[in-house]
């Protein structure tokens, strides 16, 4: 008989409010505590999970972006706790691109694993996409 490890994934089907990066941390800090007491080892979150979705030009300000990245470092600073990693996604700045990260904390706190895409943010019905530079373009 072989011996197996299961591996306990909870599905966090929230639905974050667009631009309120506190209150969705919040959110996120809830559904980990809750998996955390239902034995999970990872927490999987939405797209875009911290900034909300659809973000539309939100991820074009700095200072929204300075929020979800420290949102997102501060739940990472919290997996040390032992609980269930968090895979979740945000707007960031990376060597002064804007992209969509989707990163896997580990319970140590650290990036395990992302996954990265530039970020182009849709607007409902006219489908244009927006530059990093702010221009729009796609239309």
């Amino acid at each position: 008989m072989t011996e197996t490890t299961a591996f306990t994934i909870t599905l966090a089907q929230l639905n974050p409010t667009v631009g309120d990066v506190a209150g969705n941390a919040a959110r996120a800090r809830d559904a980990r505590a809750q998996a955390k007491a239902a034995g999970a080892d990872l927490v999987v979150f939405p797209e875009l999970f911290i900034a909300g979705y659809p973000p539309e030009d939100l991820v074009l300000k700095p200072a929204f972006q300075s929020a979800c990245r420290a949102a997102i470092e501060e739940l990472a600073r919290e997996t040390a706790d032992g609980g269930p990693a968090m895979l979740i996604g945000s707007p960031w700045v990376d060597d002064g691109k804007l992209i969509t990260l989707a990163r896997c904390w580990t319970r140590a706190g650290s990036p395990r694993s992302a996954s990265r895409s530039i970020c182009r943010t849709t607007v409902c019905l006219t489908r244009s996409a927006y530059s990093p530079e702010g221009r729009s373009r796609g239309q």
